[in-house]
């Protein structure tokens, strides 16, 4: 059949008949033994409750059944909400409801017998809270911080302000609109600002010439906005955000110099900053369109002069790199100009503030002479004559306008050899030079000079001496070792190896050659055998008794004139029993008289190069 509400049609689900309700209110299946329509409860009503919303009705009656309804709201968490009269289906609310708690409520009703046993449904009842306009709206997502450059065109898009409201959605309730209460400051108009009043798109305005930074009087504005629902008519409830909007700067002031022209004075000689050039800039400090970047773009072929940004102040650190020269030049003039590290916008120029001149006096200082060539260097040979000339020093003073005279004097000279006179710088010996000193080395003696002039106070310069000592056959040849010992019954009569050096170079040293001094007796008893260059051998000629013999040998280098050392070898004739070796000289000594003498001899005409042996 057909009901006011809807179309009443059949559908078999299983064994069951099930009663379909179809119509503008959306009424869920049903068993057709019950009729559960809808209820719509308004949000926020206020007492006496419980008050009744509704009511299911059962087509066949309802003597000696009851009305039972469940679900959440009724026995489940938020529990008592609605109440069901179980003898008529009356449905009543027993309290005020929240739809932005919970919009919607699904129950069940079904019909049991007076046992409890169900006998029709269970069927679902649905209730809705009907929206209410209870809630503001808020905006959630601040702070809410913007950013636009300066001259940026009118209409340009700085943010988007968006408020939410709780409310249904679908309904004018939760339908906003957007409007700007308050701008801060007012200047340099009180309306630099539109708001989208859908939208929430805040955008300029005004002109690109009055969104100038520079000119404005805080680069930061602040905006009161409002949200206002029921599609902002007065009756809406309203909500307001802060908007910070930041005017970004952009480079369009170049920097200039404070002044044309800037002094600075400095010593020769000195390093280090000596003028801190200023400049202005309109510009946002903490931005490259502000930082300074200096060049120096003339005045400065020999380098001398860098130039660099203080970090803290923007100023310019000129500084003297390499030391200045008052003899060279005494002035120095220098163009400095200034960018910034951000490039300018293209209808801005740098212009002749950009740049600035810096004079720059040198002061004279009393500097100390200079030696040339420094080092010095001189060859020499070894045992040349004391008071022998080695060189004359050249020294020079630079203070070439001051007309200063130089005194020059030892400063370092660690054997003691040499002296100079204080007028001329002539070195001359005061020992004899020797190439085999500990104080020289690889053939090379270093000494040191000053040179002192006039000034008040005096300056001084130092000089470095190097003297090449050349090699002079003045060391005799040594010998090694001087003692040998051999057992009186030895099978093999080579007694020892003997070894010579020299202190000099070659050619002064080896080949040398070894010889023995003569032997006295009817028979001689060793001989000496040369191996190499610089090594001999001794031989003895027969077993000698038991005592210490003393074997003069000499020993010549190859020097021109060739020099002659002669050393006795020490000879000991020892008793040699089960390995062991009996040193003790129990025999007199086996040298003659005439042996002695003869050695003696010769280490003297050796010595004074004029006797034949």
């Amino acid at each position: 059949g057909r009901e006011s509400r809807g179309v009443v049609g059949r559908v078999f689900q299983g064994s069951e008949e099930i009663l379909k309700i179809e119509g503008n209110l959306g009424i869920p299946r049903q068993k057709r033994a019950i009729l559960a329509a809808p209820i719509l409860i308004p949000e926020n009503q206020r007492p006496p409750f419980p008050r009744s919303v509704g009511k299911v009705i059962r087509s066949e009656g309802t003597e000696g059944v009851k009305f039972r309804l469940s679900g959440k709201g009724v026995d489940q968490d938020p529990r008592g909400i609605f109440r069901i009269n179980e003898m008529n289906g009356d449905v009543s609310v027993t309290r005020s409801l929240d739809r932005e708690a919970i919009a919607n409520y699904e129950l069940e009703v079904e019909v049991v017998d007076t046992n409890g046993k169900t006998i029709d449904g269970p069927v679902r009842l649905e209730i809705a809270v009907i929206d209410q306009n209870d809630n503001r709206p808020m905006f959630k997502e601040g702070p809410y911080v913007g950013h636009v450059m300066e001259g940026s065109a009118t209409g340009t898009t700085v943010m988007r302000m968006a408020a939410f409201d709780a409310d249904d959605a679908s309904t004018e309730n939760a339908q906003l609109r957007y409007n700007i209460l308050r701008q801060t400051p007012t200047k340099p108009s009180p309306n630099m600002f539109y708001i989208d009043p859908e939208k929430g798109d805040i955008v300029t305005v005004v002109s690109p010439a009055l969104l100038d930074r520079e000119t404005m009087e805080s680069p930061k504005y602040e905006l009161v906005v409002e949200a206002k629902d029921m599609g902002g008519m007065d009756v809406g409830l309203t909500g307001t955000a802060t908007a910070t909007i930041l005017i970004d700067d952009k480079n369009d002031h170049a920097p200039e110099f404070t002044k044309k022209e800037f002094q600075a004075t400095v010593k020769e000689g000195v390093t280090g900053v000596i003028v801190n050039l200023t400049v202005g800039d309109r510009d946002d400090p903490a931005t490259g369109a502000w930082r300074a970047v200096y060049s120096i773009i003339n005045g400065n072929p020999g380098q001398s002069f860098e130039i660099h940004t203080n970090p803290q102040t923007n100023e310019g650190m000129l500084s003297v790199v390499k030391p200045l020269d008052y003899e060279i030049s005494a002035f120095h003039t220098l163009l400095i100009k200034v960018e910034n590290e951000d490039p300018l916008i293209p209808d801005i120029a740098y212009g002749p503030s950009s740049t600035a001149t810096v004079q720059i006096t040198v002061e004279d200082v009393n500097e100390g002479p200079v030696f040339h060539p420094n080092p010095m260097a001189v060859t020499k040979q070894e045992n040349i004559p004391v008071g022998s000339v080695v060189l004359t020093l050249n020294a020079t003073d630079p203070d070439t306008l001051q007309h200063q005279t130089i005194r020059y004097s030892v400063y370092k000279d660690p054997a003691g050899w040499l002296e100079i006179n204080p007028t001329n710088g002539t070195v001359g010996t005061t020992a004899v030079l020797d190439r085999e000193s500990p104080f020289v080395h690889n053939n090379i003696y270093t000494a040191l000079f000053l040179a002192i002039d006039s000034g008040n106070p005096p300056a001084t310069g130092t000089g470095t001496l190097h003297i090449t000592l050349e090699d002079v056959n003045d060391n005799v040849p040594s010998l090694y070792p001087t003692l040998a010992k051999v057992c009186d019954d030895a099978k093999d009569l080579r007694v020892v190896v003997l070894g010579a050096s020299d202190k000099d170079l070659h050619p002064n040293t080896d080949p040398f050659k070894f010889e023995l001094s003569k032997q006295s007796g009817p028979e001689k008893l060793w001989r000496i055998n040369r191996l190499n260059n610089t090594h001999a051998q001794v031989i003895l000629l027969q077993n000698l008794k038991k005592a210490n013999y003393n074997i003069p040998i000499s020993v010549t280098d190859s020097g021109k004139p060739p020099l002659t050392n002669t050393t006795e070898l020490r000879l000991q004739v020892c008793t040699c029993k089960k390995s062991k070796m009996d040193c003790s000289a129990t025999d007199a000594l086996h040298i003659s008289l005439t042996l002695i003498l003869l050695s003696l001899l010769s280490l003297f005409c050796k010595s004074l190069l004029s006797c034949k042996q």
